[in-house]
């Protein structure tokens, strides 16, 4: 008679892929949505306030370039793909873009989640 050799399986993050409800993700369209607008609202103001101060042609070269940041910092942090979107959410709750509450209607799961890495960072 042979035994079967079971091969110990790796433990896997049930949050690495999280599956996401119809309404879950309506959610987090929503409110990933309103952070960028408000982000881009923000980056707007800032470069009219840029743009006002300027006095002398150079000047223009240097607003072009942090406007090149701003874009590359923003389409870096505005990430909306599903496997990554609950560290999206800690990172914009770490910066005060959003706050635990814009989160009602998400699974306990993924709340849990979000507040654990936040513990790690306040550390």
């Amino acid at each position: 008679m042979e035994t079967e050799t079971r091969q110990p399986q790796p433990y896997r993050n049930p949050l690495a892929e999280p599956n996401w409800s119809g309404a879950e993700k309506e959610i987090a369209r929503k409110v990933f949505q309103s952070a960028l607008e408000k982000e881009l609202q923000d980056t707007v103001n800032a470069a009219r306030q840029k743009m006002a101060k300027i006095t002398r042609a150079s000047e223009l070269w240097d607003l072009e370039d942090w406007l090149g940041r701003q874009r590359r910092q923003i389409d870096e942090k505005y990430d909306y793909r599903y496997s990554v979107l609950l560290m999206v959410f800690v990172r914009l709750i770490a910066e005060g873009r959003l706050s635990e509450s814009d989160l009602d209607g998400l699974h306990s799961d993924k709340i849990d989640y979000i507040r654990r890495i936040l513990s790690f960072a306040k550390r």
